[in-house]
């Protein structure tokens, strides 16, 4: 069974395999196979959705936990941090709007956003899983 203290490391784990799904459609509408782009796709979302959940759950629990870092460190981590937080806001929305244009079969509509909803949920992703080492594995 899943602990509260287990979730830090799930929610990485789910901001890691969401980015590898984004990757994979990403290379699979490239080579013109729309049917596993839009699996891959949706399995990024639930994977997120999935995080959210998980996310929302460790901190009603725990709160927040400081940086253990000093010195230059904690710029990095903070400047990591602002980004990805102000972005994590940003892509639910995004990510919503594009797949439902996707789901709609709204393809011009859908590649205009999803141009910008991809790199911006990708580095969502990848920041999670940098932030998650910093607060839990480096120090």
């Amino acid at each position: 069974m899943i602990q509260i203290g287990d979730l830090p490391a799930l929610n990485a784990t789910l901001n890691a395999t969401s980015a590898l799904f984004l990757t994979a459609g990403y290379v699979l509408i490239r080579r013109g196979r729309i049917t596993p782009h839009k699996s891959c796709m949706l399995a990024a979302l639930v994977t997120s959705t999935l995080f959210l959940i998980s996310y929302v759950t460790y901190h009603v629990h725990t709160g927040s936990r400081p940086f253990p870092g000093a010195g230059a460190v904690r710029y990095v981590y903070f400047s990591i941090l602002i980004t990805h937080v102000l972005l994590a806001v940003t892509i639910l929305p995004l990510a919503l709007v594009t797949a439902a244009r996707g789901l709609r079969a709204q393809y011009e509509r859908h590649v205009k956003i999803a141009r910008w909803t991809l790199p911006l949920w990708l580095y969502v992703s990848v920041t999670g899983v940098v932030i998650y080492l910093m607060l839990y594995r480096l120090y």
